[in-house]
Order: C-alpha cells, then sequence, then structure tokens
C-alpha cells in the first residue's frame, strides 16, 4: 500500500476530522529505461547547468524565478513559497455539493484515496460519507498541491472517499469544435443491427479489460536479449507482415456479418 503523501483536515462547516491522501494510481510497475552512452555502456546524468557560466548549479541553490523582463527575475525560495501558503495547503474544507452525475467525465484528472487519518476522526469522516451517499452528491473543494491551488471533488466509495483533482476550464476543449461536422442521425435500419453486436459484446467491468499489451511485450523482449547475453545465437529472420484488411464497402453487410459470428461464437463457446 503506497504512503500517504499529503496530510491534513477534511472539513465541512463546524465539523473536522484529520485525513490522509495517498495515489489511486500507480505507475511503479513500468517497465522504465536510462539513457545510456551507447559507446561506453555507462549511464547518462542530467543536471542544471548555469546558462550564462555554463557550471552546475548546486541543488541548495536552485531557485523558483518569475521573469520581469529580458534576463531579469523574480527569485522566490522555498521559504517565500511556503510565507504565502493558503488555507487549502492543510484543509480540504468542502465549499458546496453537486449531484453525483453532473460533473463531465473530461473534467476529471488524477483519484485519488482519502482515509481517516486517527481513531478520533472516524466517526465524522464516516458521517461526511455517508451523508453524501444518501444525498446521492460529491463535495466540491480546494487544495493545494504543489504550490498549485487545484479544484477537487470528494465522491463517497465503499468505506472511503475519492478525491479527483479536476482539470480547469480553460484547459478543456470545446466539444463542439470537433463535433458540429458530424451527422446528426445515423441510418435507422443500421442502428438496431448495431444494438445487437452491442448486446452480444456486453460483459461485466474487469480491470483485466485494460492490460497492457506493450508494458507485455517490452518485459519479453528484454527477457529475450538477457538470454541472448547468456547464449549469443543467430538472429531470426523476420517474418512478412499479415496483409492489410481492405476496406468495407457496404457497412449493412458488414454489420450483419458481425452480428451472425458473434452468434455464432457465443454458441460453439
Amino acid at each position: 500500500m503506497a504512503r500517504p503523501y499529503w496530510k491534513g483536515y477534511l472539513k465541512l462547516s463546524l465539523v473536522t476530522c484529520p485525513v490522509a491522501m495517498s495515489p489511486a494510481t500507480s505507475e511503479a510497475e513500468k517497465v522504465r529505461f536510462h539513457t545510456i552512452n551507447k559507446e561506453t555502456g555507462n549511464r547518462v546524468v542530467s543536471q542544471y547547468i548555469d546558462s550564462v557560466t555554463g557550471k552546475p548549479v548546486k541543488e541548495e541553490n536552485e531557485a523558483k524565478g518569475y521573469a520581469r523582463g529580458e534576463n531579469d527575475y523574480v527569485i522566490l525560495t522555498d521559504d517565500d513559497l511556503d510565507a504565502v501558503a493558503l488555507d487549502t495547503v492543510r484543509t480540504i474544507d468542502i465549499e458546496k455539493f453537486v449531484p453525483t452525475n453532473s460533473i463531465e467525465w473530461v473534467y476529471l484528472d488524477t483519484p485519488h484515496y482519502l482515509v481517516p487519518n486517527d481513531q478520533v476522526g472516524n466517526e465524522a469522516f464516516a458521517v461526511i460519507r455517508d451523508a453524501m451517499k444518501a444525498d446521492k452528491v460529491v463535495g466540491v473543494s480546494k487544495l493545494v498541491i504543489g504550490h498549485r491551488e487545484r479544484a477537487v471533488i470528494l465522491e463517497p466509495r465503499d468505506e472511503g472517499i475519492v478525491l479527483w483533482t479536476l482539470r480547469f476550464g480553460d484547459e478543456v476543449r470545446p466539444e463542439e469544435n470537433y463535433f458540429e461536422d458530424i451527422e446528426d442521425e445515423a441510418d435507422p435500419d443500421l442502428v438496431p443491427l448495431v444494438q445487437k453486436l452491442i448486446k452480444q459484446k456486453t460483459e461485466r467491468w474487469s480491470p483485466d479489460m485494460v492490460s497492457d499489451p506493450i508494458q507485455e511485450s517490452l518485459l519479453k523482449l528484454i527477457a529475450d536479449k538477457k538470454k541472448a547475453l547468456r547464449s549469443p545465437k543467430k538472429p531470426a529472420k523476420a517474418k512478412g507482415q499479415a496483409a492489410a484488411p481492405s476496406n468495407v464497402v457496404n457497412i449493412m453487410d458488414a454489420l450483419r456479418k458481425s452480428v451472425a459470428s458473434e452468434m455464432k461464437t457465443k454458441r460453439s463457446g
């Protein structure tokens, strides 16, 4: 289980409880690569270089800079940034509630698990969680993450709460710009065939549906490379690629064939 990377308080009016937040997703299991010098086999490292002197900059000398002119910066240290910290650095104050299904998915950014941080706060946490469940709403608040205040929602989930950071309104492109030239209605004779196809392909959701085949291929490639280093072999001849399928001309025929194929597969299964 991942360690909490943020601890603070969840607040609703006069009700407050200590909470801890952990990332709900992880890429720790993904294959990661180092940059290597092909000539020497040594790992390449990166460092900050002073653009004028050309010398490396020590970590303790690194600071944030706001440009006010060419080669002219207002320097801000970590202490400066901490001095202007908002209340949202340590408190998730629920300001309002909205219906659960009223927030479009495109605004959802990153999920986090929010849990009580001690036994004393368990009751207050559970009351807020269950009240949101009963009213089918999510809480809207703000939280400072990485020196940036983010809008967040709090969604009750099982015994805990999932906190989603939200994208800002100007980060979401209007869908009208992309969808305006698409036909308003489809051929009514084709829709029932697609509905049959959808029904035949409908299953209960499973995380296995979103496995990463590239990740699996990379792991196999790395294993093969390791094996080749232990016992070098002649490279196998590359097989010819399969011919690309021809374009479907008649969508009605294609749909009928698809439905028939799915029904045949289900019967044989």
